[in-house]
Order: C-alpha cells, then structure tokens, then sequence
C-alpha cells in the first residue's frame, strides 16, 4: 500500500548522497529569488517569498512535463531548441508559452542564449527528460502534480477538522491507484538497488513479506539480487493490479518468484503463516497508517519473522531532535493530508514502537537512506 506512497526516491537524490546540498531547488524556486540559498538549510532565518511563492515554481516545472517542453528542448540537441520550435510541438502559439518559459529559465530549469535559443539545465538534462536513464519527471507529474500538489490545498481544513481520506480509499479508485503506483515505480527501483548495495546484506534470505509494497520494486530488486530469494506483495487490491501488470515487465525467473497477496496492511491478521520470513520489509508504510496501529504493524512483522529474521522500516524521518531536515518534514506533512491521525515520524519514535511490539530496542539500528529526506530503521527478531 504505502510504499507507493512516496517512493519517489529519486536519482536525483540518491546520486547525492555524500553533498550537503542533496537536492537543487528546482521545485521549490529558491534559485528564482535567492541564488546564495541552495536548499532551507542555507540561512539562519527563513525566506519568507521562497516558501510563499515556491508554488509557482513548482507548477512551472509540472507544466514543462505536462507539455514536453524538456525532451523537445533535448531533441533539437545542443544548439537548443527556438520559440517557434517550441510552440510547434506544444501546438501553442499563444504569448503565455513565453510567459512559462521565462519562468522556467529565472528558476534555473532551462538556460536562454543571446540568439534566442532554449537548451536544458545539466540538472533538466539528467532527471526531466524522457530518454535519460535517471528520468523521474514522470513521478513529478503523475503523483506530485496531479495528485499530492492538490491534497496539500487541504491541509489547513485537515489540521482543523481531522477528516481526510485515507490511503484504502484513496487506492479503491482504480484510476489513482494505477497513477500513484506507475509513476513511482523507477523511484522505487532506484531506491532499492541502493539500499541492497550500500546498506544492506541480503546474505542468507530466502524469504522476504513485502508490506505495502507497491508496484514490487523492492521484491523484483531483491530477487534479482539474491539467487532463489522468494518475495510475498501485500498490497491493496488495485495496487496489486497494477502491480501485477509491472511485474510482467519483469524476466521470467524474477516473475516466477515474487507474488501479489491482497491485504490492507492495517488488518489486524495477515495471510502468511508465523515465523516464515528471514525479512520483513515496509517501505513508506508507517507514515502513511493511523498512528494507533503502528505497533500492531510491527507485531504482525515479529510473528511473520523467523529468529534471526530483520524488519525493515524505510520512511520519511526527521532527526530526533525535531528540528529537520526539511524535505524529510515536509512530506511527513504531506502524509498528513491522506492520513490525519498518523505520526510524524523520527527515529525514536519508531524504536519506541518496535520495544512494545516484542523487539530488543538495545538491537535496533537507525541508517540514512535519502539523504535529508529518509531513513532506515532495522530491527532484529532474537
């Protein structure tokens, strides 16, 4: 379920592991107005008109999506694409194309020469056009532009009234759930070929229950990682048929070991036998549940695990100290809109819940995984 959720672990992100500036301000405009200030972190005090008017820029970008504009750009090669060539392809000859690209160049997305002529960022190069093997722009377009830029609209009447919907009925729409799924995906691909070669050690794993896993990425990453590995999807049922048809893109050995298991992970039973698993994995999942199940959550995961066995819990976090990062903050936020009672979520808080589940807080380990925007927790079964 949940692990569609935000898996968009982008490229991007991950390429940046070791920077202190792990994400250019594409989307949220800070370059427009402020170029000294890299990322929320820059400054000792907040930029009242980046926050404020950071909106515009991320629908600049979405539109460029939307409307093709970064792979036209790319196509015409390095001389750069002109207006007319522009407006050719948007099939808009109308002065507010101009008006969008004028945007997207102050926000540093496209660079415009003396002659005229429109060429891509190196950033819009690798990650917003289509043909780059480290695209996401998908992922903007379809999960944050068409549907989670929309929720956040919601907020201030969720914070006063505690009413929105949740993810179960959020996904029984077919539509929205093939959405979500689909253009997280290549994040989630991303994000688990990273986590199996720089945080994790499959050695030994035969078994694996994917929690709210999405389109599968993780199983079909961790099954081509490790000879035999079988790996168990629950998932919500149009999830699963998204999932389904993802995972016949997949070769036939990777096919034949990863299935798809019908479940609101919120249910007080699961339907996989005790002690079966040597990993459980919940990929976004505790962000994205009411915060009153969270440990009933890991107490299924303790009963599924055989001794020995590891949970694993990547999610949105911030630091213990509550005071960011940024990113990691705000998409806790934004869960807030598709999920009104959960918990924001930071390390302790996790571990706290692992203790009442049955699990040796002494034994847990905490891990960075997108750098200021997620984290791992890993728990042991004795």
């Amino acid at each position: 379920m949940a692990s569609q959720r935000v898996e968009r672990i982008s490229q991007h992100v991950l390429a940046s592991q070791d920077q202190t500036n792990s994400l250019e301000p594409l989307a949220t405009g800070s370059d427009a107005q402020a170029p000294q200030q890299r990322n929320y972190a820059a400054g000792q005090d907040v930029d009242l008109d980046n926050v404020a008017y950071g909106f515009m820029a991320s629908q600049a970008l979405f539109s460029g999506l939307e409307l093709n504009i970064f792979d036209t750009i790319a196509k015409a090669g390095k001389a750069g694409a002109s207006l007319q060539t522009i407006q050719a392809a948007a099939g808009i000859s109308a002065p507010r194309l101009q008006t969008l690209l004028t945007a997207l160049v102050s926000v540093k997305c496209l660079r415009r020469s003396a002659e005229g002529l429109y060429t891509n960022s190196p950033n819009t190069s690798q990650y917003m056009v289509s043909t780059s093997p480290a695209f996401y722009g998908d992922y903007l377009k379809f999960q944050i532009g068409r549907q989670f830029y929309h929720r956040m609209g919601a907020l201030t009447e969720v914070m006063t009234t505690g009413q929105a919907p949740n993810y179960a009925s959020w996904f029984s729409d077919p539509e929205v759930a093939q959405t979500y799924t689909q253009a997280q995906h290549n994040g989630s691909i991303s994000t688990a070929k990273y986590l199996v070669k720089k945080k994790l050690s499959l050695e030994g794993v035969k078994d694996m229950l994917d929690v709210g896993g999405g389109s599968g990425a993780f199983s079909y990453v961790f099954a081509g990682s490790v000879p035999g590995l079988k790996s168990t999807v629950l998932e919500l049922p149009e999830v699963c048929r998204t999932g389904e048809k993802i995972k016949a893109q997949q070769s036939p050995d990777v096919q034949s070991r990863v299935k798809f298991v019908e479940l609101d992970a919120t249910s007080p039973k699961w339907p996989v036998p005790e002690t079966a698993f040597d990993v459980v994995l919940m990929s976004y999942l505790s962000g994205s549940v009411p915060e009153s199940i969270i440990v009933d959550l890991y107490t299924n995961a303790l009963k599924a695990l055989r001794p020995g066995g590891r949970l694993l819990i990547h999610d949105f976090m911030v630091d213990d100290s509550l005071d960011g990062p940024a990113l990691g903050a705000l998409w806790a936020l934004q869960h807030v809109t598709v999920n009104a009672d959960g918990l924001g979520l930071r390390p302790k808080e996790i571990i706290d819940r692992l203790g009442k589940a049955g699990f040796d807080t002494a034994k847990c380990e905490t891990k960075e995984m997108i750098h200021g925007m997620t984290k791992l927790v890993v728990a042991k079964k004795n």
